[in-house]
């Protein structure tokens, strides 16, 4: 297949919604499949009879397959990402489906697994195929495919709390079919990275890059360490302090749905203050707001915790748009390591922090999770400053 054609300036200011709407639609369907865990997660150890620690392995297992996001991003700016699109939503879909039936700890972790693998293999095609219909609007259009994704994360494991309070864990299969329903027009209409015609040469795209994307890279996985073991233990530490099922779930909720306004405000706030300036302010917001949750009670408590969902996931869209430009050969490449791959090291650090969870409690976990924080915000300064991606050769287009 040929290379594409340089398109006119007119087309590279125009950003194409209705595309992007349907990955944002998609990866609010994933996301919240991948991530209803939590809002569960105290139901799921009681049934199968499984302690406290388990609770940093299972969403470590759940979360590693993102590791592979880079192998799927080189895959899809080779090869064209279509199919690791939408066969991935599918698999997320129906593997965390059959978490509600698992008889064993056994299946458990291979359904968890398999909803890490298409979660992996949704992200990168998804991200590459949102900034390129974007034309020149990076931030913006990573921010409306996040707040998707962001919405998926925070509704659906409280919808997930309530099925399981009103009719038990085997109704978590009511939530498979809004994704499986969708398959059909994703596989139709959805932009996903084309098929190449010359070979990325991807390692040298990375050694290009260096320290700035090693720096990225640390920053990601420091900060995803912070957001899942909030994910994972507020509530945990809900309950024991006393509060219900569906309130744990609901904390996670305000979290992520009002941190939303994050998503967009921080790309709004990048265009006048700078990326990196934008990222070091919200991360020192995240670390004061998770203390002051700590040491908060109820109205308190949720609007702390609110506040930390929209400093937290400021950075997100940013962080990623910056690996794009620093890999602008291979962006799905870029979208797996800023994301997936870092992702799959915080989730790492929280599975060993989980280990310790019966001597210190979720309450020490997060505390844990705050030094975590406060090493990103450190790290932070050392991000790339914004700077356009330079021109594809021959004039192609990003």
């Amino acid at each position: 297949m040929a290379a594409r054609a340089p398109i006119s300036a007119a087309d590279a200011a125009a950003p194409q919604p209705g595309p992007i709407l349907l990955l944002s639609w998609a990866h609010f369907l994933n996301d919240g499949a991948a991530n209803y865990l939590p809002g569960v997660l105290p139901a799921v150890l009681v049934a199968l009879g499984l302690p406290v620690g388990y609770a940093g392995v299972l969403m470590g297992v759940l979360i590693a397959g993102q590791a592979l996001q880079p192998v799927v991003g080189a895959l899809a700016d080779r090869h064209g990402g279509r199919v690791l699109l939408v066969g991935g939503l599918g698999a997320a879909t129906l593997a965390a489906a059959s978490v509600g039936v698992a008889p064993n700890l056994a299946w458990l972790l291979v359904a968890l697994a398999f909803t890490g693998l298409g979660n992996a293999c949704f992200h990168p095609p998804a991200m590459a195929g949102a900034r390129r219909l974007a034309r020149g609007t990076g931030e913006r259009a990573l921010s409306v495919f996040s707040v998707g994704g962001e919405l998926g994360r925070g509704l659906w494991p409280l919808v997930a709390s309530l099925l399981v309070a009103a009719r038990g864990l085997s109704a978590l299969w009511l939530l498979a079919l809004p994704g499986v329903l969708t398959l059909p027009s994703l596989w139709r209409r959805a932009s996903a990275p084309p098929r190449r015609a010359e070979p990325v040469a991807a390692f040298g795209e990375m050694r290009r890059a260096g320290g700035s994307l090693a720096a990225l890279v640390g920053y990601s996985a420091l900060r995803s360490v912070l957001i899942i073991a909030v994910t994972t233990f507020v509530p945990l530490l809900w309950q024991a302090r006393g509060g219900s099922l569906v309130g744990g779930a609901g904390l996670i909720t305000v979290m992520l749905v009002v941190g939303v306004g994050g998503n967009y405000g921080g790309a709004l706030l990048a265009a006048r203050a700078g990326r990196r300036r934008v990222v070091a302010g919200a991360s020192a917001a995240a670390c004061l707001l998770l203390v002051s949750f700590l040491r908060s009670t109820g109205l308190a408590a949720w609007l702390a915790i609110a506040g930390f969902g929209v400093a937290a996931f400021a950075t997100l869209p940013l962080t990623i748009v910056m690996g794009q430009d620093l890999l602008p050969r291979a962006t799905s490449l870029a979208s797996g390591l800023a994301l997936g791959f870092a992702n799959s090291l915080g989730a790492l650090g929280v599975a060993v922090l989980g280990l310790g969870a019966a001597h210190w409690g979720a309450r020490g976990e997060l505390w844990a999770a705050e030094f975590a924080g406060l090493c990103a915000l450190a790290l932070a300064f050392a991000l790339p400053a914004a700077s356009p991606a330079p021109p594809l050769p021959g004039g192609a287009s990003r």
